[in-house]
């Protein structure tokens, strides 16, 4: 999930509310895994080889790493059954390898997700939520196809996040969104992940992922998957976990060794 140390999350959205949360529904675990997004590259990032010159829009910041350790430290000190890991969400982590590294560098996490937001446009970095009302078909197959790109040159992420992001943003709604449309592309990404033994995250917060989806994950040899309710405020941790079980349960994956581990195929 997201706090107060993500550029998207409110002040209000702290380590403490979301453990005593976490707690509340007796979740194991929790992650903190904070949006790592560059409006500013190095110049040995594939962005600047590429002729990148800019993100639109372009309000993410960087993390407050030091508030966020402090905050970190202090909720396991009240919390010390719940295990809690340090983390980030890397946006785009292929066209930011040496951001990335130089970030993680200086301050290395426990959990590393790799997360699509954006795709070129014309030299700049553009939200896919943009991109989908000029061609939702055009841009949800390039999406994918990014995705597959993403997976083969970055190793830096454990976790893939939410694989199918631009839905939440479908023109006219999400029910009018035809995952079987793009079967293909995403059995491509899933073919990808899998190869190199990395899980996908089951998101809670994008519309739920189908059965559908997760079995193909599965068909094509995906070993494990993840649990994240990407929550932006305390009240949404664990949002829908009751309904991603049955959903990752009925495509074939099963609890991991213990409670802390991926669940498994």
């Amino acid at each position: 999930m997201h706090t107060r140390w993500s550029w998207d999350t409110p002040g209000s959205s702290t380590m403490r509310r979301a453990c005593e949360r976490a707690v509340a529904l007796g979740l194991p675990a929790i992650a903190f895994t904070e949006h790592l997004d560059f409006t500013v590259w190095h110049e040995d990032d594939a962005a600047t080889s590429q002729g990148l010159v800019d993100r639109h829009p372009a309000h993410q910041l960087p993390i407050d790493v030091e508030g966020y350790f402090a905050e970190l430290e202090e909720c396991r000190g009240r919390f010390p059954d719940l295990r809690i890991l340090s983390g980030v969400e890397t946006g785009e982590p292929h066209l930011f390898e040496a951001s990335v590294a130089d970030h993680l560098a200086r301050s290395p996490v426990d959990r590393i997700l790799g997360s699509l937001h954006s795709l070129e446009l014309d030299g700049r970095l553009v939200g896919v939520g943009r991109l989908l009302y000029v061609d939702p078909d055009t841009t949800m197959r390039r999406y994918l196809a990014e995705i597959v790109r993403m997976i083969e040159t970055s190793d830096v992420f454990q976790v893939l996040a939410h694989v199918d992001f631009p839905r939440r943003y479908w023109p006219g709604g999400t029910d009018r969104y035809v995952e079987k449309t793009y079967e293909e592309e995403y059995r491509a990404v899933f073919r990808a992940l899998a190869s190199t033994g990395r899980a996908l995250e089951v998101n809670t917060s994008s519309p739920l992922a189908s059965v559908d989806q997760v079995r193909w994950f599965h068909e094509e040899g995906g070993q494990a998957v993840s649990f994240g309710s990407d929550a932006h405020a305390p009240a949404a941790v664990g949002q829908r976990f009751d309904l991603a079980v049955d959903v990752v349960e009925a495509a074939g994956f099963r609890p991991g060794r213990d409670r802390l581990d991926f669940w498994r195929r």
